[in-house]
């Protein structure tokens, strides 16, 4: 039978899409890019913001008014799954058949074969305490990147989050599972592994942590890069540090959600950092790792916080000049410890004007950093062979995990080249290949 799966949300999504996928082709199911053709459709969901939410339940009433099979079974998997389980399973409104948590993939195939024989609606949302999905081995499509979930879990209850809620305790994979899979995606042909967790420097396997992780990934023959996501900025120790700064396969990017510039607003959010502790860990990497790009999460709007506590997280923006900010308002979120404390009282219009604001700000702070790049010579690794506006451009990242824009010429998807930056705005770089005639470093 034929399964169509769409994916919506975080990077852990896409790599337990993968996982997915390999589960139901081990049962027999073939896996195609079309829905009208699909006997079964998948929706892997994410939960973070309420609009996530609206888009599945809109795309599951079109999913099924689409159809040429009337038959189709409709499956919602991931974090919507376990956050809104009940109100999915009652609305008897809602055409699904069966729902699914992100630790319950395993059961995929014996969940779609009992709606196929007993049309039931059913549900396995439950949280583990072990599965890593180790031996399960991820079926990916194309492209330069392969992602490798070395945790699941969190344990952190930020209290506007959650992921604690829906994707359970922190667990961790070995070492040697990790290295594992990332010889295989070695041989597969991927030179890029980027590590993913809730919280990546949370890692803990026996003795090993997050640092001992990066050090024996590094190790892996045929890597070419190798990057992770998300930290937090409240486990950050100091071999973490030297480990990046050492090791030249381990890019100088570092995603460092800040959340919120106000110490009183961080307490509430439950950061378990203050201001000067978040300005005191950015002063000490970049004393180890002097040119690091820095990008970063910011919420406006947090429940009970003043203009003057906004001004403080533009103070810190100022202070530390992100290279990227991904900036958002406020989105109250059922069961969280911030649903059940807080009011959501900061006006929507407030949350307008500081999120523009603040938009305004970061994007002149990025068009200065990156023209300053104008001149240099970037190491880009080819990422697609046309770009959304022209099919003249391919476009690749540098190690900084900045896009850049280069004319076409005779470079494949999968090639490092040395580009010559040559332009620049607040998204995106511009350049020339140095060496036209050496497209691998």
């Amino acid at each position: 039978m034929k399964v169509y799966i769409e994916t919506y949300g975080c990077q852990m999504n896409e790599y337990d899409t993968e996982l997915a996928v390999s589960l139901l082709e081990m049962h027999g199911y073939e896996v195609i890019s079309v829905p009208e053709e699909a006997d079964i459709a998948l929706l892997n969901t994410c939960s973070v913001r309420e609009n996530a939410n609206r888009k599945v339940l809109a795309r599951v009433h079109d999913l099924r008014h689409k159809a040429n099979n009337g038959d189709l079974v409709i499956g919602i998997l991931g974090c919507m799954a376990t956050d809104y389980q009940e109100k999915l399973i009652d609305n008897i409104r809602l055409p699904i058949n069966f729902i699914a948590g992100p630790d319950s993939y395993r059961r995929l195939p014996e969940l779609i074969d009992q709606c196929l024989h007993f049309q039931n609606r059913l549900m396995d949302v439950t949280l583990s305490k072990t599965e890593t999905y180790d031996g399960v081995v991820p079926v990916r499509t194309s492209g330069v990147n392969a992602w490798i979930a070395v945790m699941r879990g969190c344990n952190n209850f930020c209290s506007f989050c959650v992921v604690p809620y829906t994707r359970g305790r922190e667990r961790s994979r070995s070492v040697q599972s990790v290295v594992d899979e990332t010889r295989r995606i070695v041989r597969d042909g991927y030179p890029q592994v980027t590590l993913l967790g809730q919280n990546v420097n949370s890692y803990r396997h026996e003795d090993h942590d997050f640092a001992g992780l990066l050090e024996a990934v590094s190790a892996v023959d045929g890597i070419e890069r190798i990057r992770f996501t998300s930290p937090h900025p409240k486990d950050f120790p100091d071999p973490l540090i030297r480990v990046m700064a050492d090791h030249p396969k381990i890019c100088k990017h570092i995603h460092l959600p800040l959340q919120a510039g106000n110490s009183r607003i961080l307490e509430l959010m439950r950061r378990t950092y203050t201001k000067e502790d978040y300005l005191r860990l950015v002063d000490k990497i970049r004393s180890h790792i002097p040119d690091v790009v820095l990008s970063t999460d910011i919420i406006v709007g947090f429940p009970t916080e003043t203009d003057q506590e906004f001004k403080d997280t533009v103070d810190v923006v100022n202070k530390v000049r992100f290279d990227s900010a991904f900036i958002f308002k406020y989105s109250e979120r059922d069961g969280t410890l911030a649903q059940k404390h807080f009011t959501d009282d900061v006006p929507e219009e407030v949350k307008t004007e500081r999120i523009v604001t603040l938009n305004e700000l970061q994007k002149s702070i990025s068009l200065h950093k990156n023209r300053a790049h104008i001149g240099q010579v970037h190491d880009v690794l080819i990422e697609a062979d046309s770009t959304k506006k022209s099919d003249k451009d391919i476009q690749g990242r540098n190690d900084g995990n900045k896009l850049v824009i280069l004319p076409k010429k005779h470079h494949n998807i999968g090639d490092f080249v040395r580009a010559k930056i040559t332009d620049a705005s607040a998204h995106v770089l511009r350049g020339v290949v140095k060496n036209s005639d050496e497209t691998r470093l």
